[in-house]
């Protein structure tokens, strides 16, 4: 698009941009607080998301920053490697590896994923948001809240917080449930237009602790443990030093290219997910380049990674928002990154007065429609082959990790699909004549090793002293493995027990060599 374009459309997309800010800037925040990550993190992922992957994405919808579905992954990363700026080297190798995919063309990389899988692991991230928020909305604080690596040490804090129940933060917390439940109502979304739920979150629960609890008697303030915690920098000098740097002594440690992999696969596909989405809601039905996608994506994550930034991906709330406030072009991204840097800049003491519950309460929300009850009920009607994967890798990503529980996924969806070859690749059936009975197998477009059981436990059945008929006219290709056992079949097994065996339509073009 050209430059006359762009300007010709900045009378959407500014108006555009602001929306998407203020949706982004509490998210940023409760990211950041979800991932164990410091606050200020969030922040840097929300500008280097908006400004760099805005400027180099092709898409003109797409909004990029820290994502919910990343929580989980970088919270157990900084688990496993033990300090931010060590997980912030693996995140610059994700950057990188993301670029190389982007370079090599592996832009369908998400196509090759069960969405069975896919499904449970974005409801299991829900779940897990939502069990390392509760001890937030409870009022409990500890610094061991982020020392458990699987999803299920979120339940022995729960069950900690219990004992530290803060009744001004429990306060603040429903209220904030309170006002997301009713901006979700249709009529009530009709009439407030655009106006971000989370914001009013924010913003309400500032007022109710800075002009309420702070005006009643001592153990009614929310403690500063329990708000927002950025460092306010006194001089520009002083705000270059809030960034973190990675620590790349520890490009010596085994974990941190494992934990790159896994921020690399998952960054990659939850972004490869939103893009879909984004193109579908883009009035102009512009198709993103899912290869320059990862390649932008992979450019932000290395700099949010050099700087002290949290993975950035495309994500799905702030791209409907983007949408629906009618942004036109992709300046509408790089201008709400801007106000994230100008805020950060200018308002810190100011976002340090967030209760922590405020936030806690969006994420929740947002966790809730990641697992929401009917993912389960129309997974579930999909049928035991979508279902069964599903539901395990959801199991598996709360008892273990986000890696271990997706490859435990894949592996009992390949498990289905090698059984589901057992019965596919041909079609078996007998037909009475004069003479005797004859056996049909007709062989499948196309017969893989993968049919090599069905096919050999076919034959197996065949009894002696019948005809048996072959057919592979519709047969577009046939594996070697499997000729070898058909050929096998007629020239040596048919003969001992006297079956006639007839070859049909296998020819030099199906399977490399004819009967």
């Amino acid at each position: 698009m050209s430059k006359t374009n762009y300007l010709e459309n900045l009378r959407y997309d500014f108006p555009a941009s602001i929306v998407v800010f203020l949706v982004a800037l509490p998210l940023c925040l409760g990211i950041a607080l979800a991932s164990g990550a410091p606050f200020f993190s969030g922040l840097i992922a929300g500008v280097v998301g908006g400004v760099v992957v805005g400027f180099l994405s092709n898409s003109h919808v797409s909004v990029s920053g820290p994502a919910a579905g990343m929580a989980a992954v970088v919270l157990a990363g900084i688990s496993t490697l033990g300090a931010y700026d060590v997980f912030l080297v693996a995140l610059v190798l994700a950057g990188i590896i993301q670029m190389i995919m982007g370079m090599m063309k592996v832009g369908t990389i998400g196509e090759y994923f069960p969405s069975g899988v896919i499904r449970g692991m974005l409801t299991a991230i829900g779940m897990i948001i939502i069990i390392k928020q509760i001890p937030y909305a409870l009022g409990y604080d500890s610094a061991a809240f982020f020392d458990e690596e699987g999803g299920m040490g979120g339940i022995q804090s729960i069950a900690t917080a219990l004992d530290y129940l803060n009744p001004s933060v429990i306060i603040v917390f429903f209220i904030s449930m309170a006002i997301l439940t009713v901006w979700d109502i249709p009529a009530v979304k009709k009439r407030v237009g655009m106006v971000p739920a989370g914001l009013i979150v924010v913003v309400a629960g500032t007022l109710i602790s800075e002009l309420v609890f702070n005006q009643l008697a001592n153990g009614w303030q929310i403690p500063s443990a329990h708000k927002v915690n950025i460092p306010v920098p006194e001089n520009f000098a002083e705000f270059i030093t809030l960034f973190t740097l990675p620590d790349f002594s520890a490009l010596s440690n085994k974990s941190v290219y494992i934990v790159a992999v896994t921020l690399a696969v998952v960054a990659s596909i939850e972004t490869l997910l939103c893009i879909e989405a984004a193109d579908r809601l883009d009035e102009q039905r512009r198709v993103t380049s899912t290869n320059r996608e990862l390649l932008a994506q992979g450019t932000g994550n290395l700099i949010s990674g050099l700087i002290g930034g949290l993975p950035v991906t495309s994500v799905i709330v702030r791209t409907s928002a983007n949408v629906q406030a009618q942004a036109r072009t992709k300046t509408s991204t790089i201008l709400h990154g801007l106000f994230l840097l100008i805020a950060s800049l200018s308002i810190p003491d100011l976002l340090n007065r967030i209760p922590l519950a405020s936030l806690a309460a969006i994420l929740i929300v947002v966790g809730y429609k990641l697992c929401h009850p009917s993912v389960f009920a129309r997974t579930y009607e999909k049928g035991a082959g979508q279902f069964l994967p599903f539901i395990i890798t959801v199991i598996a990503v709360v008892a273990t990790d986000l890696l271990m529980g997706v490859a435990i996924g894949v592996g009992i969806s390949l498990i289905m699909i090698l059984r589901g070859n057992l019965k596919h690749g041909l079609v078996y059936n007998q037909v009475a004549q004069d003479h005797g009975t004859q056996f049909n197998i007709r062989l499948a477009e196309e017969v893989s090793f993968l049919n090599k059981a069905a096919i050999r436990h076919r034959l197996d059945e065949v009894p002696a002293e019948s005809q048996l008929v072959i057919d592979a006219s519709n047969t577009i290709h046939i594996d070697s493995d499997v000729l070898e056992i058909i050929h096998e079949f007629r020239d040596i097994k048919a003969k001992q027990r006297n079956i006639s065996c007839t070859l049909k339509g296998f020819t030099q073009e199906n399977s490399g060599r004819g009967v």
